[in-house]
């Protein structure tokens, strides 16, 4: 699952004043990509929410490299950077579709927790999918 791309096109209501992707919107643009990513994975969100697991996020970190504008398409490679069973380490590389320059960088930080939000180990919890995750580093 290391190729596995997202591609979005960036629509008018996510512009400012100035035409280009207000930088809020990449926070959602990288959980879209990581949600299309799980469930390439056989892993979607609504299989760990059945089992009382949720996987809030911790933090976020991007560095802009590029803007991009409405009706560009961005290319949303995302991958595993850390992983400990308790916590993950999302990241993610953005270009754009048309010229492959790099739009941003960056990472989203996890932990699995049970539905009282106490942190729980996925081996523990799911086996299989600490196994998934494990073979993704």
């Amino acid at each position: 699952m290391e190729n596995f791309v997202f591609k979005r096109k960036i629509n008018y209501y996510e512009t400012d004043k100035m035409g280009v992707v207000h930088h809020s919107n990449y926070i959602r643009f990288l959980e879209e990509a990581r949600c299309h990513w799980l469930e390439e994975l056989e892993m979607p969100f609504e299989a760990f929410e059945k089992q009382g697991i949720t996987i809030p996020v911790l933090g976020v970190n991007i560095e802009y490299k590029h803007h991009v504008t409405f009706g560009d398409i961005i290319i949303i490679h995302p991958y595993m950077k850390e992983y400990s069973g308790v916590r993950m380490v999302v990241g993610y590389d953005v270009t754009k579709e048309d010229t492959g320059e790099l739009v941003m960088v960056g990472e989203t930080k996890h932990c699995f927790t049970n539905k009282n939000l106490k942190p729980i180990h996925l081996k523990k919890a799911n086996f299989e999918f600490h196994d998934k995750f494990q073979k993704l580093l």
